[in-house]
Protein backbone atom coordinates (compact mmCIF):
# COMPACT_ATOMS: atom_id res chain seq x y z
CA UNK A 1 0.00 0.00 0.00
CA UNK A 2 1.40 3.41 -0.57
CA UNK A 3 0.68 5.79 1.93
CA UNK A 4 2.95 8.30 0.34
CA UNK A 5 2.49 11.65 -1.29
CA UNK A 6 0.29 10.74 -4.46
CA UNK A 7 2.57 13.29 -6.50
CA UNK A 8 5.24 10.63 -6.04
CA UNK A 9 7.35 9.10 -9.07
CA UNK A 10 10.02 8.38 -6.78
CA UNK A 11 9.88 4.35 -5.70
CA UNK A 12 13.06 3.40 -5.21
CA UNK A 13 16.43 5.13 -2.97
CA UNK A 14 19.62 5.13 -3.72
CA UNK A 15 21.76 4.73 -0.12
CA UNK A 16 25.24 6.63 -0.94
CA UNK A 17 26.44 4.46 2.32
CA UNK A 18 29.17 5.44 4.39
CA UNK A 19 32.68 5.51 1.98
CA UNK A 20 32.63 4.42 -1.48
CA UNK A 21 35.60 2.40 -1.22
CA UNK A 22 35.14 -1.16 -1.91
CA UNK A 23 37.76 -1.99 0.30
CA UNK A 24 37.31 -0.26 3.23
CA UNK A 25 33.61 -1.61 2.86
CA UNK A 26 35.04 -4.90 3.50
CA UNK A 27 36.91 -3.79 6.01
CA UNK A 28 33.74 -1.93 7.92
CA UNK A 29 31.95 -5.30 7.20
CA UNK A 30 34.52 -7.52 9.08
CA UNK A 31 34.36 -4.62 11.93
CA UNK A 32 30.81 -4.14 11.99
CA UNK A 33 29.48 -7.23 12.12
CA UNK A 34 31.25 -8.54 15.58
CA UNK A 35 30.07 -5.64 17.08
CA UNK A 36 26.61 -5.95 15.90
CA UNK A 37 26.08 -9.18 17.40
CA UNK A 38 28.01 -8.29 20.44
CA UNK A 39 25.12 -5.62 20.91
CA UNK A 40 22.50 -8.27 20.85
CA UNK A 41 24.33 -10.67 22.91
CA UNK A 42 25.55 -8.31 25.38
CA UNK A 43 21.80 -6.40 25.91
CA UNK A 44 20.69 -10.42 25.67
CA UNK A 45 22.43 -11.43 28.77
CA UNK A 46 21.40 -8.41 30.52
CA UNK A 47 18.24 -8.86 29.98
CA UNK A 48 18.14 -13.25 30.63
CA UNK A 49 20.74 -12.17 33.44
CA UNK A 50 17.81 -9.65 35.20
CA UNK A 51 14.58 -12.28 34.64
CA UNK A 52 15.82 -15.01 36.21
CA UNK A 53 18.36 -13.19 39.02
CA UNK A 54 15.84 -13.23 42.08
CA UNK A 55 18.36 -10.48 44.02
CA UNK A 56 18.54 -8.43 40.91
CA UNK A 57 14.91 -7.37 41.51
CA UNK A 58 15.11 -3.32 42.16
CA UNK A 59 13.64 -0.93 40.14
CA UNK A 60 17.10 -0.42 38.79
CA UNK A 61 17.56 -3.33 37.36
CA UNK A 62 14.18 -3.36 36.02
CA UNK A 63 14.78 -0.03 33.61
CA UNK A 64 18.36 -2.24 32.77
CA UNK A 65 16.40 -4.45 31.54
CA UNK A 66 14.28 -2.27 29.32
CA UNK A 67 17.09 -0.20 28.53
CA UNK A 68 18.48 -3.64 27.08
CA UNK A 69 15.40 -4.41 24.69
CA UNK A 70 15.09 -0.92 23.33
CA UNK A 71 19.07 -1.18 22.67
CA UNK A 72 19.21 -4.24 20.46
CA UNK A 73 15.31 -2.73 18.66
CA UNK A 74 17.02 0.52 18.29
CA UNK A 75 20.27 -1.21 16.66
CA UNK A 76 18.48 -3.67 14.83
CA UNK A 77 16.56 -0.79 12.66
CA UNK A 78 19.50 0.09 11.02
CA UNK A 79 22.57 -2.18 11.37
CA UNK A 80 21.50 -5.23 9.32
CA UNK A 81 20.65 -2.90 6.72
CA UNK A 82 23.91 -1.29 6.85
CA UNK A 83 26.52 -4.25 7.46
CA UNK A 84 24.76 -6.04 4.85
CA UNK A 85 24.98 -3.13 1.97
CA UNK A 86 28.68 -2.78 2.70
CA UNK A 87 29.12 -6.15 0.67
CA UNK A 88 27.07 -4.67 -2.25
CA UNK A 89 27.94 -1.96 -4.72
CA UNK A 90 24.42 -0.76 -5.02
CA UNK A 91 22.87 -0.04 -1.96
CA UNK A 92 18.87 0.48 -2.61
CA UNK A 93 15.42 1.05 -0.29
CA UNK A 94 11.85 1.07 -0.85
CA UNK A 95 10.71 4.55 -0.38
CA UNK A 96 8.52 2.71 2.18
CA UNK A 97 11.10 1.07 3.34
CA UNK A 98 12.62 4.28 4.01
CA UNK A 99 9.93 5.35 5.75
CA UNK A 100 9.08 2.67 7.95
CA UNK A 101 12.89 2.35 8.87
CA UNK A 102 12.84 6.13 10.00
CA UNK A 103 9.27 5.63 12.09
CA UNK A 104 10.84 2.75 13.89
CA UNK A 105 14.49 4.25 14.52
CA UNK A 106 12.73 7.30 16.33
CA UNK A 107 10.46 5.50 18.31
CA UNK A 108 13.17 3.55 19.56
CA UNK A 109 15.58 6.46 20.05
CA UNK A 110 12.80 8.59 21.79
CA UNK A 111 11.82 5.94 23.75
CA UNK A 112 15.84 5.28 24.99
CA UNK A 113 15.93 9.13 25.96
CA UNK A 114 13.05 9.22 28.24
CA UNK A 115 13.94 5.49 29.91
CA UNK A 116 17.19 7.31 30.44
CA UNK A 117 15.87 10.30 31.99
CA UNK A 118 13.12 7.83 33.92
CA UNK A 119 16.66 6.00 35.44
CA UNK A 120 17.70 9.36 36.52
CA UNK A 121 14.67 10.02 38.62
CA UNK A 122 15.23 6.57 40.12
CA UNK A 123 18.56 7.44 41.23
CA UNK A 124 17.33 10.80 42.18
CA UNK A 125 14.78 9.04 44.80
CA UNK A 126 16.87 6.22 45.99
CA UNK A 127 19.97 8.51 46.80
CA UNK A 128 17.85 11.93 48.19
CA UNK A 129 14.58 9.99 49.53
CA UNK A 130 15.84 6.99 50.70
CA UNK A 131 13.27 6.00 53.47
CA UNK A 132 10.51 6.79 50.54
CA UNK A 133 12.00 5.01 47.65
CA UNK A 134 10.16 1.30 47.97
CA UNK A 135 7.04 3.60 48.24
CA UNK A 136 7.59 6.38 45.52
CA UNK A 137 9.07 3.77 43.11
CA UNK A 138 6.59 0.86 43.34
CA UNK A 139 5.91 -1.87 40.64
CA UNK A 140 3.24 0.26 39.08
CA UNK A 141 4.84 3.14 39.01
CA UNK A 142 7.98 1.73 37.58
CA UNK A 143 5.60 -0.12 34.76
CA UNK A 144 4.00 2.97 34.12
CA UNK A 145 7.32 4.85 33.93
CA UNK A 146 8.32 2.24 30.94
CA UNK A 147 5.36 2.44 29.62
CA UNK A 148 5.14 6.37 29.16
CA UNK A 149 8.58 6.09 27.50
CA UNK A 150 7.27 4.05 25.24
CA UNK A 151 4.39 5.94 24.47
CA UNK A 152 6.63 9.06 24.17
CA UNK A 153 8.78 7.26 21.50
CA UNK A 154 5.28 6.29 19.48
CA UNK A 155 3.79 9.86 20.05
CA UNK A 156 7.09 11.45 18.69
CA UNK A 157 7.54 9.27 15.75
CA UNK A 158 4.24 9.53 14.43
CA UNK A 159 4.41 13.26 14.20
CA UNK A 160 7.87 13.31 12.77
CA UNK A 161 6.10 10.44 9.81
CA UNK A 162 3.04 12.61 9.60
CA UNK A 163 5.34 15.45 8.65
CA UNK A 164 7.49 13.24 6.06
CA UNK A 165 4.46 10.80 4.20
CA UNK A 166 3.16 14.60 2.96
CA UNK A 167 6.46 14.91 1.11
CA UNK A 168 6.57 15.09 -3.00
CA UNK A 169 9.40 12.88 -4.39
CA UNK A 170 9.97 13.11 -8.02
CA UNK A 171 13.86 13.25 -8.00
CA UNK A 172 16.94 12.41 -7.80
CA UNK A 173 16.48 9.67 -5.53
CA UNK A 174 20.36 9.20 -4.12
CA UNK A 175 20.20 9.55 -0.20
CA UNK A 176 23.87 11.01 1.10
CA UNK A 177 23.45 8.61 4.35
CA UNK A 178 24.24 5.22 4.92
CA UNK A 179 20.27 4.65 6.45
CA UNK A 180 17.09 6.29 6.54
CA UNK A 181 16.66 9.12 8.25
CA UNK A 182 14.79 12.16 8.06
CA UNK A 183 17.41 15.30 6.89
CA UNK A 184 19.22 13.01 4.44
CA UNK A 185 15.40 12.60 3.01
CA UNK A 186 13.82 16.28 3.65
CA UNK A 187 16.90 17.07 0.87
CA UNK A 188 15.68 15.01 -2.07
CA UNK A 189 12.32 16.16 -1.53
CA UNK A 190 10.54 18.19 -4.57
CA UNK A 191 9.68 20.79 -2.09
CA UNK A 192 10.50 23.69 0.13
CA UNK A 193 11.09 21.10 3.51
CA UNK A 194 12.77 24.62 5.90
CA UNK A 195 8.80 24.04 7.44
CA UNK A 196 9.62 20.26 8.14
CA UNK A 197 13.34 21.14 9.59
CA UNK A 198 11.95 23.28 11.55
CA UNK A 199 9.35 20.82 12.93
CA UNK A 200 12.11 18.01 13.45
CA UNK A 201 14.64 20.41 15.25
CA UNK A 202 11.79 21.48 17.48
CA UNK A 203 10.41 17.49 18.28
CA UNK A 204 13.70 15.57 18.32
CA UNK A 205 16.11 18.18 19.32
CA UNK A 206 13.98 19.84 22.51
CA UNK A 207 13.23 16.21 23.26
CA UNK A 208 16.98 15.37 23.65
CA UNK A 209 17.80 18.68 25.15
CA UNK A 210 14.90 18.80 27.63
CA UNK A 211 15.54 15.25 28.69
CA UNK A 212 19.33 15.75 29.08
CA UNK A 213 18.55 18.95 31.26
CA UNK A 214 16.49 16.97 33.48
CA UNK A 215 18.69 14.09 33.45
CA UNK A 216 21.93 16.52 34.67
CA UNK A 217 20.08 18.00 37.18
CA UNK A 218 19.27 15.02 38.64
CA UNK A 219 22.84 14.02 39.05
CA UNK A 220 23.72 17.86 40.47
CA UNK A 221 21.07 17.65 43.11
CA UNK A 222 22.66 13.97 44.05
CA UNK A 223 26.22 15.25 44.42
CA UNK A 224 25.39 17.79 46.41
CA UNK A 225 23.28 15.34 48.92
CA UNK A 226 26.15 12.98 49.01
CA UNK A 227 28.15 15.28 50.58
CA UNK A 228 25.93 14.54 53.92
CA UNK A 229 26.92 10.67 53.41
CA UNK A 230 29.51 8.88 54.56
CA UNK A 231 32.70 7.93 52.33
CA UNK A 232 31.28 4.05 52.11
CA UNK A 233 27.57 5.56 51.08
CA UNK A 234 29.30 8.08 48.64
CA UNK A 235 31.39 5.51 46.93
CA UNK A 236 28.37 2.89 46.50
CA UNK A 237 25.95 5.86 45.04
CA UNK A 238 28.36 6.95 42.89
CA UNK A 239 29.41 3.73 41.61
CA UNK A 240 25.33 3.14 40.70
CA UNK A 241 25.53 6.38 38.75
CA UNK A 242 28.56 6.28 37.12
CA UNK A 243 27.11 3.89 34.52
CA UNK A 244 24.36 5.88 34.05
CA UNK A 245 26.17 8.96 33.56
CA UNK A 246 28.94 7.31 31.00
CA UNK A 247 26.36 6.09 29.24
CA UNK A 248 23.66 8.84 28.82
CA UNK A 249 26.63 11.27 27.72
CA UNK A 250 27.61 8.91 25.02
CA UNK A 251 24.13 8.60 23.56
CA UNK A 252 22.88 11.94 24.17
CA UNK A 253 26.31 13.33 23.47
CA UNK A 254 25.45 12.42 19.25
CA UNK A 255 21.78 13.05 19.14
CA UNK A 256 21.91 16.74 20.29
CA UNK A 257 24.92 17.24 18.00
CA UNK A 258 23.41 15.92 15.25
CA UNK A 259 20.03 17.27 15.60
CA UNK A 260 20.57 20.67 17.39
CA UNK A 261 21.36 22.22 14.22
CA UNK A 262 21.41 22.40 10.53
CA UNK A 263 22.23 19.39 8.37
CA UNK A 264 24.72 19.18 6.22
CA UNK A 265 26.45 16.51 4.07
CA UNK A 266 29.91 16.15 6.14
CA UNK A 267 31.11 12.65 6.36
CA UNK A 268 31.34 13.91 10.16
CA UNK A 269 27.63 13.42 10.38
CA UNK A 270 27.71 9.92 9.09
CA UNK A 271 30.63 8.88 11.89
CA UNK A 272 28.88 10.46 14.44
CA UNK A 273 25.54 8.50 13.33
CA UNK A 274 27.79 5.24 13.63
CA UNK A 275 28.75 6.07 16.89
CA UNK A 276 25.34 6.28 18.21
CA UNK A 277 23.68 3.35 15.99
CA UNK A 278 26.18 0.85 16.38
CA UNK A 279 28.82 1.86 18.61
CA UNK A 280 26.86 3.33 21.71
CA UNK A 281 24.63 -0.01 21.63
CA UNK A 282 27.41 -2.24 21.66
CA UNK A 283 29.56 -0.06 24.76
CA UNK A 284 26.04 0.11 27.31
CA UNK A 285 26.08 -3.58 28.49
CA UNK A 286 29.68 -4.01 29.10
CA UNK A 287 29.86 -0.43 30.73
CA UNK A 288 27.39 -1.83 32.96
CA UNK A 289 28.65 -4.95 33.58
CA UNK A 290 32.20 -3.39 34.17
CA UNK A 291 31.05 -0.96 36.74
CA UNK A 292 28.61 -2.94 38.65
CA UNK A 293 30.00 -5.28 40.70
CA UNK A 294 26.21 -6.74 41.47
CA UNK A 295 25.84 -7.49 37.59
CA UNK A 296 28.87 -9.27 37.42
CA UNK A 297 29.15 -11.29 40.20
CA UNK A 298 25.29 -12.28 39.52
CA UNK A 299 26.45 -12.95 36.15
CA UNK A 300 29.47 -14.81 36.22
CA UNK A 301 27.50 -16.87 39.25
CA UNK A 302 24.63 -17.45 37.24
CA UNK A 303 26.57 -18.42 33.58
CA UNK A 304 29.11 -20.10 35.60
CA UNK A 305 26.29 -22.59 36.84
CA UNK A 306 25.14 -23.00 33.34
CA UNK A 307 28.44 -23.95 31.59
CA UNK A 308 29.74 -26.00 34.26
CA UNK A 309 26.04 -28.11 34.22
CA UNK A 310 26.32 -28.37 30.70
CA UNK A 311 29.77 -30.05 30.64
CA UNK A 312 28.73 -32.18 33.14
Amino acid sequence: MNFMASTNNVTKLIITGLFQDPEIQRVCFVMFLPMYLATVVGNGLIVVTVSISKSLNSPMYFFLSYLSVVEVSYSSTVAPKFISDLLVRVKTISLEGCVVQIFFFHIFGVTEILLLTVMAYDRYVAICKPLHYTTIMSRLMCHLLVAGSWLGGIIHSVAQILVTVKLPFCGPNVIDHYFCDLHPLFKIACTDTSVEGVIVLTNSGLISVFSFLILVSSYIVILFNLRNHSAEGRHKALSTCASHITVAILFFGPAIFLYMRPSSTFTVDKLVAVFYTVITPMLNPIIYTLRNAEVKNIMKRLWGKKVNSGMQ
